[in-house]
């Protein structure tokens, strides 16, 4: 496993597995067993996705040390603001049966979070979080945060696969030192990928899956990655990208297929910010 530094000096592995969408218990709890068997160690959760308590029980039952762990989950829109930030985050330490957090995010750039960043930057200083983060925020967001927080997001968790590759939020996130996270970095199989010619010459060479091939070339740009699957065998696929590297023009070749917008969620339209700040995780 490798693993990146971030700019509080805390060790996160470069590969996790991510529980979006896995909403029945008994699969999340057997899932996320099934990844940490296979060698995982980060596992990426979120208050939105209704199971932390099933991710908590996987845990517990591995038999794995807890410091061997990099466990992230997600501050919801609904629970932004100083004094429900710390509520939820109690919350969601009490259903995934921790004692602190290792990565807390904001989970969209929507109602007080800068009220909830405040409330981040208490718990992490009371040891009750490692590191401290934001997702799908956009350059403009980031900065703004960056430049009037005391403290910097460690990782910025967005939207990153080849059709949409997010240079520009990469180099602003280089500049501010803050780590790039894909959610979707298999593009969750839009646009037929896995059926993409140029990827599938790519792996045929490399005598790999189209999947390795786009796991490898996140690798290759510093992304950390935390693919999806309900599959152990895919689990193991996931992992196994270690032993080959992309060379310089297959990752030039696979820059050509970028769009340079999600065909999955913009967070720029006012739809999107009505449609999230709408939807309610508790009563």
């Amino acid at each position: 496993m490798q693993y990146v530094t971030l700019n509080d000096g805390i060790q996160m592995p470069l590969m996790g597995y991510g529980v979006f969408q896995i909403t029945d218990a008994l699969q999340c709890e057997q899932c996320v067993k099934d990844a940490l068997e296979v060698g995982y160690r980060l596992i990426d959760t979120a208050a939105a996705y209704h199971n932390e308590e099933a991710v908590g029980a996987a845990i517990h039952s591995s038999g794995i040390s807890r410091e061997d762990l990099f466990i992230t989950t997600k501050l919801w829109i609904q629970d932004a603001g100083y004094e429900s930030t710390l509520k939820a985050f109690d919350a969601s330490l009490k259903k995934l049966g921790l004692d602190y957090l290792d990565l807390y995010l904001i989970h969209q750039p929507f109602g007080d979070y800068y009220g909830a960043w405040r409330a981040m930057e208490k718990l992490q200083k009371d040891g009750l979080i490692r590191a401290i983060g934001v997702c799908n925020f956009s350059p403009d967001r980031l900065i703004d945060l960056c430049m009037n927080s005391e403290t910097t997001p460690a990782v910025n968790q967005i939207e990153i696969h080849p059709f949409y590759q997010q240079n520009d939020a990469l180099q602003i996130m280089d500049e501010f030192g803050v780590k790039p996270q894909a959610w979707g970095p298999l593009s969750e199989g839009q646009k037929n990928i896995f059926n993409n010619k140029l990827l599938k010459s790519i792996a045929a060479k490399h005598e790999r899956t189209v999947a390795q091939v786009i796991l490898r070339w996140h690798i290759q740009r510093g992304v950390i990655i935390i693919p999806k699957t309900v599959h152990k065998e895919r689990m193991v696929e996931n992992m196994n990208i270690g032993d080959f590297e992309l060379t310089e023009p297959e990752m030039q070749s696979i820059a050509t297929m970028d769009i340079g917008h999600s065909e999955i969620i913009d967070h720029h339209c006012w739809c999107t910010a009505k449609q999230l700040n709408g939807l309610k995780i508790h009563e």
